[in-house]
């Protein structure tokens, strides 16, 4: 993928956001490393997703520098580079503030393993503590919770996902938000079974296979 690819997909993704209702207004941001030029394509700040223009997306270095300043990066520039540079395997951030995420985030719940759809982000769903959007402290608390988990929760925030690809990463988020609000529907209900550690690790393992290039069933 080249640089000119990478905007446009940002640019389709950006409008998912809204269209999927993991977002409203200029809320969250989504950014792809490209390794092999050592540069970062991120959002915008403050830019309405279907006002946006390829041109309006800021290519950065790995280290934070703007290398085209045509446009400010998103607030949030310092946890994208952070979790780029906590994991190889990272290639695409999506950060977004999705309802019944930012619902439980704002509860202060990480989502254990009730569903053994829980296992596309990992054995649960963890949460971040807080930290004043936009700092370097939120980027640390985020980075270090994430571990080897696809996604987390944001204390007081959002949600943040992770992927080899940004399709990837997006359907992390989408997931995300799906399990928040089960969880959330079965705990206005009761208290959901939670799976045992055995049948997540073995869940897991199945994911590993699933989809048409590993030839795994639907």
């Amino acid at each position: 993928m080249d640089i000119f690819q990478a905007r446009v997909k940002i640019l389709e993704f950006g409008k998912k956001l809204v269209e999927r209702n993991l977002t409203v207004g200029t809320g969250g941001n989504i950014s792809i490393f490209l390794r092999e030029q050592d540069q970062i394509i991120i959002t915008p700040s403050g830019i309405d997703y279907f006002q946006m223009e390829a041109e309006d997306l800021v290519s950065v270095s790995p280290e934070g520098t703007v290398l085209d300043p045509f446009r400010k990066p998103t607030t949030e520039l310092e946890l994208h580079l952070a979790l780029y540079a906590a994991r190889s395997d990272i290639n695409a951030v999506v950060h977004c503030h999705s309802v019944f995420a930012t619902t439980l985030a704002c509860l202060g719940w990480e989502v254990p393993p009730f569903s053994y759809l829980v296992a596309v982000i990992g054995d649960r769903i963890p949460l971040a503590p807080y930290a004043t959007f936009g700092t370097r402290e939120l980027a640390e608390k985020v980075s270090s919770s994430l571990g080897n988990y696809n996604g987390l929760l944001m204390e007081n925030h959002g949600q943040v996902t992770v992927g080899k690809d940004l399709e990837t990463a997006f359907s992390a988020a989408e997931t995300l938000e799906f399990l928040a609000e089960l969880y959330w529907r079965a705990r206005c209900l009761g208290m959901p079974r939670i799976l045992e550690d055995e049948e997540v690790l073995k869940v897991t393992e199945r994911f590993q296979q699933y989809g048409q290039s590993s030839g795994g069933e639907a």
